[in-house]
């Protein structure tokens, strides 16, 4: 099913995005950071939806709702960031990925009868994260910037702001045309992290040996966007938003094996606990 092979390469580019930005974030400025991960993939999008676009198919619902998904975007992005500057992937990444979780309140907000089923996936994944978070009451101080329940809630926000961005992308889609959308997504979420560096006047500046690893972070992160987004045309799209929340686990999987992120054996129970309550949750709902 293409669909789900635009989920899964999204999940493993984003995974592999995700171990960039906690190895770059920590101690730095966020937002100039943001702001040169969201333009780079800007450049990337721009000629080729500019070329290869179907600019005519674009309503004004499609307008007005790729520029939501942006807006939901530029939070999401925002939260990411923020989290992994504070605590381990260990911790943040199963949260971030349970995005699903909101597509069945949305789903239940509708009038959709919520099984029994979707209850025990939604009871699987609160468990694994309360194992998760629960353990990490054992860890050392090294590797967490503030209390573990900030880094969490950062990590919720970020987990709201995707749940939106892929909703709100997949049906600006359907409504107009994919490149279209992707770009005016992101241009939409690059206006709002340079509002924020304008009204907050943060001076920071960005390294400049990190400006290229900021690029190709932004390069992967707009590939991957595109690929979820792109899939509001095909069947099943769903399929690729639930496929793409995997790159938690992946995320996990890379930051123990390169950035020596040491996980115990029940905080990577907890992981699989999460990660197989989402997996549940999205194959019933698909």
């Amino acid at each position: 099913m293409l669909a789900l092979g635009f989920g899964l390469t999204a999940a493993l580019i984003w995974a592999v995005h995700d171990l960039l930005a906690r190895k770059l974030s920590q101690g730095a400025a966020l937002l100039p950071m943001i702001a040169v991960v969201i333009g780079a993939g800007c450049g990337l999008l721009l000629p080729v939806a500019l070329v290869a676009g179907d600019w005519g198919a674009m309503t004004g619902a499609a307008w007005g709702t790729a520029a939501a998904s942006g807006l939901a975007f530029s939070l999401a992005a925002g939260g990411l960031y923020k989290a992994f500057s504070l605590a381990p992937v260990r911790l943040v990444s199963p949260v971030i990925g349970a995005y699903p979780l909101l597509s069945l309140a949305i789903a239940a907000a509708q009038g959709r009868a919520v099984t029994a089923l979707d209850w025990l996936a939604v009871a699987i994944i609160v468990g694994g994260i309360a194992i998760v978070a629960l353990t990490t009451r054992q860890d050392g101080p090294e590797g967490y910037a503030a209390p573990p329940g900030v880094a969490l809630g950062w990590a919720a926000l970020a987990a709201v702001g995707f749940a939106a961005t892929f909703a709100l992308g997949q049906a600006a889609t359907r409504m107009g045309s994919e490149l279209p959308v992707a770009l005016v997504a992101r241009g939409a979420a690059a206006l709002v992290i340079l509002a924020l560096l304008v009204l907050r006047d943060r001076r920071g500046r960005v390294a400049p040996g990190q400006i290229w690893i900021l690029m190709v972070i932004g390069l992967l992160d707009a590939l991957a966007l595109t690929l979820v987004t792109a899939s509001g045309g095909l069947d099943r799209a769903e399929y690729a938003s639930v496929a793409s929340s995997l790159f938690g686990m992946l995320t996990v999987l890379l930051a123990a094996w390169f950035l020596k992120e040491r996980v115990r054996p029940v905080q990577w129970l907890g992981i699989a606990t999460v990660f197989s309550g989402i997996m549940l949750l999205s194959l019933h709902s698909a």
